[in-house]
């Protein structure tokens, strides 16, 4: 989980992965592991760990300003501004919802030696599958 949060490769460790800030590369450049794991809709769990984040984020905010703010809380303010932040959060967060949601993946899932050679070669060659455990 640390390996993610400083966005490396989970498995790894090796730097990387990104792209860009928010385009990932298809394999890690270190171990070779497909970053999607062979699966299409793979960072699905990503978009869900992504918006979990954001809303606890804005959770704490939102009850410490209310909190400092009290008894004169700037509703209209309030509004606004969470809502900005909201959407900011959504961007800024996302990069580390992939990491962190691939990290999860290997705890629950972890790489077998048949997989990451499928990894490394490229996955999808002909009729190879990607290796189940």
């Amino acid at each position: 989980m640390a390996r993610a949060m400083l966005l490396r490769c989970p498995n790894c460790g090796g730097r990387g992965l990104f792209a860009s800030f928010f385009a990932l590369k298809p394999n890690c450049p270190s171990c070779g592991l497909r970053i999607e794991r062979g699966e299409s809709d793979y960072f699905v769990g990503a978009y869900l760990f992504n918006l979990i984040a954001v809303e606890l984020i804005l959770f704490f905010c939102v009850c410490g300003f209310v909190v400092f703010t009290w008894p004169d809380v700037p509703w209209d303010l309030l509004t606004y501004v969470t809502g900005a932040l909201m959407l900011a959060g959504c961007f800024l967060c996302y990069p580390f919802a992939k990491m962190t949601w691939l990290a999860v993946d290997l705890a629950i899932r972890p790489l077998s030696t048949e997989e990451l050679r499928w990894h490394h070669d490229g996955g999808d060659i002909g009729d190879r599958e990607l290796p189940h455990v």
